[in-house]
């Protein structure tokens, strides 16, 4: 199958995405995924390698799979069907959603675990807070019929704290999936951080919490501004991601 200009420039950026992951720490070994939709009727899209490092991907390393994850480019790894869960079902009921990004850090499952979620204490927490749903556990994401839970659970939100398990993001692009994760465990760090202090924490008043969503429709936090930037600095350390 022919790429087109934008596959090419799409397998890039989602190559630059798990880049970017690992960098910052937030990758699982081979155990969490990014998948990225590619424009047109076919419904198809890209994933990782089933059993690469998120710092080994390259653009050429992608797959190409289709809404079952059954694999469309030809590649000497498997996908991971399991893996797709989550994902094709988000893609499938958010036509707004080009890319789902899913992690298990740390900071991220430890909050998720947290009764009160995510706490009002950060400016960051405000972002987050505009948007955000979250999805009780229910074991290891292998069966469809948790699909149309995740489908209603996320509704319309950016942020999603999947409860014992870890955090994910959406957005029309992958910058703006990967803006919105770094919102996100940026928030969860700070409050682990903060919660390690022992002492007690002032929250942010709740009046500036509403507001925070309409701020944010003038100023914006979409990817397109970092989004260059980031692969500028990803080019500097190693541009073998674009292979």
């Amino acid at each position: 199958m022919n790429q087109s200009e934008e596959e090419a420039q799409l397998r890039i950026d989602l190559a630059a995405c798990y880049r970017l992951v690992a960098m910052y720490g937030w990758a699982d070994l081979v155990f969490t995924h990014i998948s990225a939709r590619i424009p047109g009727p076919e419904h198809h899209f890209l994933i990782n390698p089933y059993g690469l490092m998120f710092d080994e991907i390259t653009a050429s390393s992608l797959i190409r799979v289709d809404q079952h994850c059954n694999k469309i480019s030809a590649s000497a790894y498997p996908v991971n069907p399991a893996g797709f869960i989550i994902h094709s079902c988000i893609h499938a009921a958010r036509d707004d959603v080009g890319c789902v990004l899913h992690t298990h850090t740390r900071a991220g499952v430890a909050v998720s675990a947290q009764r009160g979620g995510i706490l009002p204490i950060s400016q960051q927490s405000t972002v987050v807070l505009s948007s955000l749903a979250y999805h009780d556990y229910e074991g290891i994401a292998v069966r469809e019929d948790e699909q149309p839970r995740l489908q209603r659970d996320l509704g319309s939100a950016t942020f999603m704290v999947l409860r014992n398990h870890g955090l994910l993001t959406v957005g029309k692009t992958i910058a703006d999936a990967f803006i919105a994760m770094y919102v996100l465990q940026t928030t969860c760090e700070i409050q682990i951080a903060a919660q390690s202090g022992g002492g007690p924490l002032v929250s942010i008043d709740e009046r500036i919490v509403a507001g925070i969503g309409e701020a944010l429709k003038m100023q914006g936090v979409g990817g397109a501004l970092a989004w260059p930037a980031l692969l500028r600095r990803l080019d500097r350390i190693d541009s073998g991601y674009r292979g």
